[in-house]
């Protein structure tokens, strides 16, 4: 397992993942982050840098150049062993293991060396200090990388998690995750849990804005990211990319609802 420690952080610490291959998302989430005067080495991010969209070679390039500290998602160590699916954790016979084939196939077959090799560097885990707190960032899961912890899962699920995490880094006092692609903050007995969400896909919730997070001194604050939904859509409608994921940047609801708990779906008369 690659850890990597920030050491101490101060000030505003910008969370974000799931940039899924939307430049245009991931752009204006630089830009947003430059304006709010929060520089490359506070934009901490949960990883999934490529999936969906049209632009991952682009998208990867901006992280690389940006050197924000980013772990590993599911889909950069996929793609970084050119492995044949994304290894989201889909069940097989699911919309989004379906709907995979093609997007994944797009980003493998567009990848190239540098991107590969950029992926194969990311840690695991990165580790840093804010607020007196200890704070760990994870994809999915300590033992899954691909296991989706939901607003609503059990507690008794987070904590096998951290107690999974606390033999592998160490004692904590906040985990920072990715990978469901639905923001949320949940507090376990004191140990902050926080999902910032995706900033390359709304949050199945009827809105086109994206979400990302801020964490200072007081806490966590979920935002929202208003972007160029029009242009992501036409770069993946020229991409050939047209699977349901670019009506799900419009709508804000996802083609793919049947990996969501039931209580999170939408409710159909």
């Amino acid at each position: 397992m690659r850890v990597r420690d920030l050491g101490e952080l101060e000030g505003r610490i910008l969370l974000f993942g799931g940039a899924y291959s939307n430049f245009h998302a991931l752009s204006a989430l630089m830009e947003w982050a430059g304006q709010a005067g929060i520089p490359p080495e506070r934009r901490v991010c949960t990883g999934d840098v490529v999936a969906y969209g049209a632009d991952p070679v682009a998208c990867v390039r901006l992280m690389r150049r940006s050197r924000c500290p980013t772990i590993a998602g599911n889909c950069e160590r996929a793609l970084a062993a050119e492995s044949d699916d994304c290894g989201c954790g889909f069940s097989p016979d699911s919309v989004c293991a379906t709907l995979a084939r093609d997007w994944y196939a797009y980003a493998r077959n567009r990848i190239g060396r540098a991107e590969r090799d950029w992926m194969a560097d990311l840690p695991d885990r990165v580790i840093f200090r804010h607020a007196g707190r200890r704070c760990v960032v994870i994809h999915g899961g300590a033992g899954d990388i691909s296991r989706f912890l939901w607003p609503i899962s059990p507690e008794d699920e987070f904590w096998d998690e951290i107690a999974l995490l606390q033999e592998q880094v160490g004692a904590l006092d906040t985990v920072i995750a990715g990978h469901c692609g639905v923001p949320f903050e949940r507090n376990i007995d004191g140990i902050r849990w926080i999902n910032p969400g995706a900033i390359g896909m709304p949050p199945h919730d009827g809105l086109p804005e994206t979400c990302f997070a801020v964490l200072d001194d007081d806490g966590v604050r979920m935002e929202r990211l208003e972007y160029d939904v029009k242009g992501a859509v036409a770069a993946m409608h020229a991409a050939g990319l047209t699977q349901g994921y670019d009506r799900a940047l419009r709508t804000g609801y996802w083609p793919s609802e049947d990996i969501l708990p039931r209580a999170m779906r939408r409710k159909r008369g």
